[in-house]
């Protein structure tokens, strides 16, 4: 499992954790579109908003490996912003390659590009 060196952990002052420390022994956690409703916590979107800048920051709109991000934190944006990079996706491997989708993320958050895309 590729540990992405400089990435964020966690949220600031939050227990949204947006890495994981080790592989889960008991398989890898798959990657699943889950539904965004309207009534979200503040929290939670200040959650999604911060990883998905992570992203932003540290991959661009270039193909990244899953490696040791969260499962959980990056099934909120899978399937929107977040895209498998080829076409034999695995959504239960560590090396699975995914990438910003850049028009949808700007649209879905435009705070987090700021006027630089």
């Amino acid at each position: 499992m590729l540990k992405h060196r400089g990435f964020p952990g966690r949220l600031p002052g939050s227990d949204y954790q947006f890495v994981i420390r080790r592989a889960n022994p008991k398989g890898v956690t798959p990657l699943v579109v889950r539904e965004r409703y309207r009534d979200r916590r503040p929290a939670d979107r200040r959650a999604d908003t911060a990883f998905l800048r992570a992203l932003w920051e540290h991959f661009g709109d270039q193909p990244f490996e899953r490696g040791n991000l969260d499962a959980g934190r990056l099934s909120w944006l899978f399937g929107r912003e977040v895209v498998a990079a080829a076409d034999d996706f695995d959504p239960e491997s560590y090396e699975a390659l995914l990438v910003v989708d850049v028009a949808v993320a700007q649209s879905s958050f435009p705070d987090v590009f700021d006027g630089e895309y």
